[in-house]
């Protein structure tokens, strides 16, 4: 006879939801099996993985099911393991990603929390808690490391997934809409709605459906090699033997400054790694070394030429 397991809705709120596709192959599946093959994963008999699966065994009471027990110490290394695992689908959106991570990076901030309020709990666990690194604050750092991201984007997550939960609370159903993809806000108009006083929070929540989808990436394309001629045709109008003032020559060094900075716009817009990879964000750096050194060189007031 299969057991009485708990569902709590923290933790199912975790796991993206199945498509309805998706949900009737798995049903499918279970039922041309005749049994439940992948164990459901459980803590203090309350569903840590597997809601989908024990849902179907109670529609089809013959269906039987075996459970594995997680030994966690509180809810927050449950919370953590569950994005962890979900973090492992193939089929997670961006948004999906972006949100289980951001949750499980608020979770073990509270494991932290808890373990710090709690002398008298073990501190060795599952989750790493014998790790310098992480007993040092090293969170963001650790969990860029095992998602392949960087530690500003852990902490841009964070607070992405504050947002999307505060738009949730106050307009239920779009926390869906926005994971799957549905809508395309900015991240910086989810976050605003976490930020917002409570008069102000639904507005903004309704805002985020109203917000167009970026533009394409071909469009960035153009910008770029606009951005690109224009620098070209400027180098070329000043080498011109041409007779012009010190004003005319400022409104084309301007102008050339301004295609700069927006050819560096292009191109962390396209590539978003070059900033957010340590790897590539180090070689940005020494890269813009050189426009460096030469406006510390007009400022020294040295001789060009």
């Amino acid at each position: 006879m299969n057991p009485i397991l708990a569902i709590d809705p923290e933790f199912e709120a975790k796991c993206p939801p199945l498509t309805e596709d998706e949900l009737s192959q798995l049903e499918e599946n279970i039922l041309e099996e005749g049994l439940i093959l992948t164990p459901i994963i459980v803590w203090n008999n309350t569903i840590v993985d597997g809601h989908n699966r024990y849902r179907i065994a109670l529609e089809h009471p013959n269906i039987e099911f075996r459970i594995h027990e997680k030994p966690f110490n509180n809810k927050y290394e449950a919370l953590s393991w569950i994005c962890k695992n979900q973090l492992g689908r193939r089929n997670l959106t961006p948004q999906q990603k972006k949100y289980l991570i951001g949750e499980r990076y608020a979770a073990e901030k509270s494991i932290l929390d808890f373990n710090g309020n709690q002398h008298t709990l073990s501190l060795e666990s599952g989750l790493g808690q014998n790790d310098p690194d992480h007993r040092a604050h090293g969170t963001r750092t650790k969990i860029a490391e095992e998602t392949n991201t960087s530690e500003s984007y852990v902490k841009r997550a964070d607070q992405y997934a504050k947002g999307i939960d505060a738009a949730e609370e106050v307009l239920p159903g779009i926390k869906a809409d926005l994971l799957l993809g549905k809508f395309k806000p900015k991240e910086t108009d989810v976050v605003a709605v976490a930020r917002a006083s409570a008069e102000e929070r639904r507005e903004k929540a309704e805002q985020l459906r109203m917000i167009p989808e970026k533009k394409p990436k071909a469009n960035n394309t153009k910008r770029w090699q606009q951005a690109y001629a224009a620098i070209d045709k400027s180098y070329e109008d000043m080498k011109k033997p041409k007779r012009v003032d010190e004003d005319s020559a400022m409104i084309s060094l301007r102008y050339v400054a301004r295609n700069m900075i927006e050819c560096c716009d292009v191109l962390f817009d396209n590539f978003p790694g070059l900033l957010e990879k340590p790897d590539y964000k180090a070689q940005v750096i020494e890269v813009m070394q050189e426009p460096k050194q030469y406006i510390l060189k007009l400022e020294g007031g040295d001789d060009f030429e």
